[in-house]
């Protein structure tokens, strides 16, 4: 029996955490080159900002803020790469102030792009297929009902999209919310905090495979605008995307992922609730786990009673309704810190 697919996590997530300079700065400590970068400042209220290389690093690159609706800017967040890290732009108080503390999520893609035809779309693609991550970008055709190749080789679990030349909201494909609904047109929205909703009559995610991704008449996402998604599919042992029912208990649901998580996010999906992420980087042990907002502009906040990472998944240890209300349904995301069992049978361990 494969506990898991990977057992060195870190070579394809890792998470970095960083003091500001207010001139070019240069992290280390990297495994990988990274082709998609999340920062957030966690000492006082300031936007996410996120790259990637379809997009383009460097002084040209484009940035999205996952809080905002507004349209992409150019800004140098991501300056050059070097061996074991990157140097950070000094364009945004945002990502690099002098005595600023951040934290930068990093996923590894393909280190390129590659065009690929498989949609009625053609798009330009970075895939990972071993970590099951690929970052897509296209030009969407006028009146919608369109299919794009995402270049995993198997079915996502999760996508977020959005259009990037226009305002929008963010929109995210979960399979376990596609499931519970019975409608394709269900989905979640990144920057909100709404529970599982429709676009009116308007369809967003249609069909889902191993080779493309539908979209459907959502005005957001046709109109030959320019567009960009971040496409998940789970593999044993690294990544895991999932449900859980709250109990509303200071012994909270259990949510077992099959590792010990590096990163978690999760939301509620049946009401009103933020996204909240939680990291195995800003804290040092259970019960003093801070978390930040990703709908949000806030500060880091720490809520020590409120999840605790273990061995083979994460517990709820608080009541909140984001998190954990009693009967509440939700939805996560998790990357691993190292498997349960690696695949030669060494167990791992909580935190």
């Amino acid at each position: 029996m494969a506990y898991t697919t990977i057992d060195k996590s870190d070579d394809y997530f890792n998470t970095l955490l960083y003091t500001g300079t207010g001139s070019n700065l240069t992290l280390s400590g990297m495994d990988f080159q990274p082709d998609w970068v999340w920062i957030k400042r966690r000492n006082t209220s300031a936007g996410h900002k996120t790259a990637d290389v379809v997009r383009g690093f460097g002084a040209s690159g484009k940035v999205l803020s996952q809080q905002s609706t507004s349209a992409e800017g150019t800004q140098d967040l991501i300056e050059s790469f070097t061996s074991d890290g990157y140097v950070v732009g000094t364009d945004s108080s945002d990502f690099n102030t002098s005595g600023g503390t951040y934290v930068i999520w990093n996923w590894l893609a393909a280190n390129g792009t590659s065009s690929n035809s498989n949609g009625s779309i053609t798009s330009n693609v970075s895939a990972n297929t071993t970590a099951g991550f690929s970052i897509v970008g296209w030009t969407a055709n006028s009146g919608g009902n369109y299919t794009i190749g995402h270049g995993l080789g198997a079915t996502p679990n999760v996508i977020i999209t959005r259009q990037r030349n226009d305002t929008s909201p963010w929109f995210v494909y979960h399979d376990e919310v596609i499931t519970a609904s019975g409608s394709n047109k269900s989905m979640l929205r990144l920057n909100q905090t709404d529970g599982t909703i429709t676009n009116s009559t308007a369809t967003t995610f249609t069909s889902i495979s191993s080779t493309t991704f539908g979209i459907g008449t959502d005005t957001d996402l046709r109109n030959s605008k320019t567009m960009i998604a971040y496409c998940f599919a789970e593999k044993k042992g690294y990544s895991k995307f999932g449900s859980y029912t709250g109990n509303g208990s200071s012994n909270g649901t259990f949510v077992y992922t099959g590792f010990k998580p590096a990163w978690v996010v999760a939301k509620k999906t049946s009401g009103s609730g933020s996204w909240r992420t939680w990291d195995n980087k800003r804290e040092g042990y259970n019960g003093d786990n801070a978390f930040v907002y990703a709908n949000l502009t806030n500060a880091e906040e720490s809520d020590g009673t409120l999840v605790d990472f273990c061995s083979q998944g994460f517990k709820w240890r608080g009541s909140s309704q984001d998190m954990n209300g009693n009967g509440g349904s939700y939805i996560y995301m998790a990357f691993a810190e190292n498997p349960f069992v690696t695949s030669t049978g060494i167990p791992g361990t909580a935190r």
